[in-house]
Parts: C-alpha cells; sequence; structure tokens
C-alpha cells in the first residue's frame, strides 16, 4: 500500500528558512517521478516543484525558482524540499504525490504559515 507522509511545515518568519520531508513506503520509491503541490487558502491545489526518478531532473513553479529546492534520498526513500527566502504567499499546506498506474497518491499535507 502506498504511503506518503509528508514533515517539516510550521510557523516562519519571512526571509526564512524551512525544509519539509516525505517519507514514502508500500512502493519501489526510486522508480517514479515525485512532486510537491501546496494549496492556499481559498486557492485550488498548485503544482511547485517536480523530480524524476534518478534526481538527475527537476522543475520549479516560477514564483519559487532559485528560493526552493527539490531533492530526493532514494536510499532512505524520502523527498524533500528546502524552502528558503520564504514569503507570505508561500502559506499554504504542501503535499507530496506521486503517480503509479494511472492513480495518484498523495500525502496527508504538512501546513507552512509564513508571518512576522
Amino acid at each position: 500500500q502506498v504511503h506518503l507522509v509528508e514533515s517539516g511545515g510550521g510557523l516562519v518568519q519571512p526571509g526564512g528558512s524551512l525544509r519539509l520531508s516525505c517519507a514514502a513506503s508500500g512502493f519501489t520509491f526510486r522508480g517514479y517521478a515525485m512532486y510537491w503541490y501546496r494549496q492556499a487558502p481559498g486557492k485550488e491545489r498548485e503544482w511547485v516543484a517536480s523530480i524524476t526518478s534518478g534526481g538527475a531532473t527537476t522543475n520549479y513553479l516560477d514564483s519559487v525558482r532559485g528560493r526552493f529546492t527539490i531533492s530526493r534520498d532514494n536510499v532512505n526513500n524520502i523527498l524533500y524540499l528546502q524552502m528558503n527566502s520564504l514569503k507570505p504567499e508561500d502559506t499554504a499546506v504542501y503535499y507530496c504525490k506521486t503517480g503509479i498506474s494511472r492513480s495518484e497518491f498523495w500525502g496527508q499535507g504538512t501546513l507552512v504559515t509564513v508571518s512576522a
């Protein structure tokens, strides 16, 4: 059974940093691309970043490029999102996701609040 568990969210001041983690189990983690999404209050969920199965290629939402870094540990089956220079508009619930055999699997999310 695919299981994704995010952690690392919290309250941070503007300009601060957080590192989110997503622990994966129940599938061959190293074989699949992984994604981070976020959903701000009152808004639709949006894609934030993606990484290929081996980690060689990453892509980012324009508004986070240069501030956020997606990475993965294929030995310990963990996906990361390093977030620097955080802004109030980054406030959202952050989710990790993967796609396997035409199905999507999501974690429960972790809340990031950027506020002074």
